[in-house]
């Protein structure tokens, strides 16, 4: 008998072997719980009216096991970490209750929403019955119920009211982190309200974008507007100073009328936008690149017949992901808008949207993370697999253990940008925290977005092959997952701007992060369990003092080539000092210590390994041409 033929049998009383595989042995008498005579049960064969001896599956019959769904519950209570976070800075009762409830609504109510969007897609009406163009683009009816609950619950708002001071941003996006995974991406949008609301803010709240600021900010369902974010054109990408192609012509009364082609437009729907455009002079010419580029605010609205004002939309984008949400490519002819910057002024003007929008990129990233983490965790409770259940397989636990520690990691390093953020909003914030504001607003987005697409990825495969079923509503979770390291700019877009903050500070910005890293270890300088973790940060962070050294002395090349490391090791290394100090508070649990120690077994600072095998030397830049197009290297 072959080893495989052996592990496949098993040995049964009498001596008789019993073989798992195949079609196990015909049950005559499998039972139902039904309405029975007292002291009898009846068969199946009886139950379906089948003669005595009625083989099972014969007649196409599905038999009597079902898998258990995972049960989705409260996912504020499911979470320890955001629980014993809220505890620790934000301890208002107000707070805690409104989350707690807020959990509530979302596992029994949202959700189902949430679920309608994705298999009700939006689609795009062009035509009316008699010809008229229209352009409607119609939603699920739960896409609408998305937009009330969102001003209902302040979702927006609480970022503008402040109630709860500099920690109002963290309480925001608490709201938002629970919301995210069931809210059939309606964060989307939200995230670009938020962005344009940041912008009108920081420009003045006046005419003619004082009504708008006041409709994206408020709690009535009736006035909310949410507002689109219209950047990017046919030659697509981030480098919108040579991309954009759209003309903004002058109008006598001071305003003006757009004319171009927006090739991907995020929830279309939406009440407003913002939208980056060049100003004609009287000949008609444009200024070329960045300095050419002002940024305009404006309203779609419809005329008298029903027609879109200046809009004609295209097509809808068939997306891998994010289906919920319309997308569409729009021809503006004539859009009226209103120039918000300085002429020239326009990308300057967007970078508060960018730092919200990237932020709410974060957000949504923890949030897959924990969402199918939670998931997993109590399907494990209710599958069985090889005689006991998934919770009991050690390697079962073992990995959703990794999972879990990504997912903490992942958390509070956004959480800890939007307590910068609220800082910054409070007027509280110091140089130093400007600076570390400035840095980890693309380490988190572009670090979390690749840790999303890996945790569920995993998370699907914990349950099988029911993660790869269309109907589980599971591979929705990774099809959104991956446009999170898309969108708002990829992994090494990212990378680069990390290293033009780094430039254009004059390295202030990594001066903050050194200092406020080392700050967070000196809590955790006597705790001896955490002794392993506070050694491996501490190593790391020489680590990458020498390299930043190193790469002062070389090639602007060389730099560029070992962006995307050192931003993997910034985001590694910091993530491992805020875990350190969380498991130092007086609050925190076991698990909290353990998931620091596990957290930094792992490299920490990449960009130090590979700098000393050499990865970043301008010859290595030659072999990966070499490599990519599989051709010699000349010369």
């Amino acid at each position: 008998m072959s080893v495989c033929s052996a592990l496949l049998t098993c040995r049964v009383a009498g001596g008789r072997s019993k073989v798992l595989r195949g079609v196990p042995p015909p049950l005559s008498h499998i039972r139902l719980a039904s309405v029975a005579e007292p002291g009898t049960r009846r068969t199946v064969e009886e139950e379906l009216g089948q003669p005595a001896g009625y083989l099972p599956f014969s007649g196409a019959k599905i038999g009597s096991f079902f898998q258990e769904r995972p049960v989705l519950k409260n996912p504020f209570l499911e979470d320890a970490l955001l629980r014993g976070y809220m505890r620790r800075h934000l301890p208002q009762e107000a707070a805690s209750s409104d989350l707690h409830a807020f959990g509530e609504r979302v596992a029994n109510e949202v959700d189902v929403w949430g679920r309608e969007c994705e298999v009700n897609p939006p689609r795009l009406v062009q035509f009316d019955p008699w010809g008229h163009r229209v352009d409607h683009i119609v939603t699920s009816p739960a896409w609408k119920r998305m937009k009330d609950l969102s001003a209902q619950e302040g979702l927006v708002a609480i970022g503008y009211e402040r109630s709860f001071g500099e920690w109002s941003r963290v309480y925001q996006m608490s709201k938002l982190y629970i919301f995210s995974p069931s809210s059939g991406l309606y964060t989307c949008p939200l995230a670009m309200t938020d962005g344009a609301a940041k912008v009108i803010q920081s420009r003045g709240v006046s005419w003619p974008v004082d009504e708008a600021y006041s409709r994206l900010t408020t709690r009535q369902p009736k006035h909310f507007w949410t507002s689109g974010q219209w950047m990017t054109e046919r030659q697509g990408g981030s480098d919108v100073g040579s991309g954009t192609e759209t003309v903004a012509v002058p109008q006598t009364d001071g305003s003006y009328k757009l004319h171009g082609f927006k090739w991907f437009t995020s929830a279309t729907d939406a009440d407003m936008t913002l939208t980056l455009a060049r100003v004609q002079d009287r000949t008609g010419a444009t200024t070329a690149g960045s300095r050419g580029l002002s940024l305009f605010y404006a309203e779609v609205s419809r005329d008298e017949d029903g027609r879109l004002t200046g809009i004609e939309v295209q097509r809808l984008k068939d997306k891998l992901g994010t289906r919920q949400m319309p997308t569409a490519e729009l021809l503006l002819d004539g859009l009226p808008a209103h120039r918000l910057s300085e002429k020239g002024r326009g990308v300057a003007s967007i970078a508060d949207m960018l730092t919200i929008t990237r932020i709410h990129n974060s957000i949504s990233a923890a949030a897959a993370m924990r969402r199918v983490v939670q998931l997993a965790r109590d399907y494990a409770t209710r599958r069985t697999a090889f005689g006991k259940l998934l919770k009991d397989h050690p390697l079962h636990i073992q990995t959703l253990a990794r999972m879990e520690v990504e997912t903490r990691g992942a958390f509070l390093l956004v959480m800890d940008v939007c307590r910068l953020l609220g800082r910054e909003e409070s007027g509280v914030a110091t140089r130093h925290d400007a600076h570390l504001l400035r840095l980890l607003t693309p380490v988190a987005k572009l670090y979390t977005g690749k840790q999303a697409v890996a945790v569920v990825s995993e998370g699907l495969e914990s349950f099988g092959g029911q993660g790869y079923i269309e109907d589980t509503g599971l591979p929705g979770l990774l099809r959104d997952a991956q446009v999170l390291s898309i969108w708002e700019g990829t992994t090494n877009v990212l990378s680069l701007d990390v290293l033009r903050c780094v430039a254009r500070s004059s390295g202030m910005v990594l001066h903050a992060y050194f200092t406020h890293a080392k700050s967070l270890l000196a809590g955790a300088s006597g705790v001896s369990r955490l002794a392993p973790a506070v050694k491996s940060v501490d190593l790391a962070l020489s680590q990458l003092e020498v390299f930043v050294q190193v790469a002062a002395t070389r090639a602007p090349g060389y730099l560029e080539l070992a962006a995307r490391d050192l931003a993997y090791s910034l985001a590694r290394i910091y993530t491992g000092a805020l875990l350190i100090d969380h498991a130092c508070w007086v609050g925190a649990s076991s698990p909290d210590t353990y998931a620091a120690l596990r957290w930094c077994e792992q490299d920490l600072c990449p960009v130090a390994t590979k700098q000393e095998r050499g990865c970043y030397d301008l010859s290595s830049a030659s072999h990966d041409v070499e490599l990519v197009y599989d051709r010699p290297i000349q010369g």
